[in-house]
């Protein structure tokens, strides 16, 4: 279960990456933009403000999540990024911060590839920090025997839940494409008590949440807790550094 309201908890953070992705986009007057993934529809918003004569489609496998974005007046429907397939007439799709959470999603792209019109460009962008410290640190206690025993396999993301941006170049070039792949590094500065550990409970730690009853999940985090501040230190004006990767590829299909 997704909780939109810790997930927005840092949404100026987490919004640039998006941003980033879409200025790579060329499309001019699309007639389909389709916003995969589309969590709490805070940016699927801005889409509609850069494509104003464009359909704008949204979904999400969340209900939470569709639920927080129709509130905001997004017309989100419910549904798994796996089953999904492009309009007829969709010339964008973006993808952001979604394509971690499915395993193999390199072949579903393909697919999205050719069910694409000539000339139709899709964008996604993705976490590549799963061997940081945040994501170690959660694995390692996770796997504790105490922890494994009421955990049983929560489904964390692994190191290698995404390939670099070469992989992603790979991809689409294989499937015929243009490519833009990059990645980009943000020092985000965190304020507040254990920010690390509430940045990672709106994403990383989900998991662990769903698997866990209220009581096991406290406790879960108050072991965290000082694990991450060994790990990320605070800074003498009360900030916290958190480095931040993530891995984009923009492609085009041919005219």
């Amino acid at each position: 279960m997704w909780d939109p309201k810790k997930y927005l908890a840092f949404d100026d953070h987490r919004a640039r990456p998006f941003f980033d992705l879409v200025d790579r986009v060329g499309a001019t007057q699309p007639r389909r933009v389709a916003d995969v993934g589309c969590g709490p529809g805070n940016l699927t918003v801005t889409l509609t403000e850069r494509w104003p004569g464009a359909v704008v489609e949204a979904f999400d496998s969340s209900p939470e999540m569709v639920a927080a974005a129709r509130e905001i007046g997004v017309g989100a429907v419910l549904e798994d990024v796996r089953d999904w397939q492009p309009e007829p007439d969709t010339d964008v799709v973006v993808s952001n911060a979604v394509l971690q959470w499915v395993p193999g999603h390199e072949a579903l792209l393909t697919k999205w590839v050719d069910a694409l019109p000539a000339g139709a460009w899709i964008a996604i962008q993705v976490p590549g920090n799963f061997d940081s410290p945040s994501h170690v640190t959660i694995r390692e206690l996770a796997s504790t025997e105490r922890w494994q025993a009421r955990l049983g396999t929560p489904g964390l993301l692994k190191r290698d839940a995404v390939p670099g941006p070469e992989g992603y170049g790979d991809v689409f070039s294989a499937a015929g494409c243009r490519v833009d792949a990059w990645e980009t590094t943000y020092l985000q500065a965190l304020e507040g008590p254990d920010p690390v550990l509430e940045w990672v409970t709106g994403t990383a730690l989900r998991p662990v949440r769903n698997a866990l009853n209220d009581n096991d999940w406290e406790e879960f985090r108050a072991e965290l807790a000082p694990l991450l501040r060994e790990a990320y230190p605070q800074r003498a004006d009360g900030s916290t550094w958190l480095p931040f990767r993530r891995v984009f590829a923009v492609a085009q299909k041919p005219e």
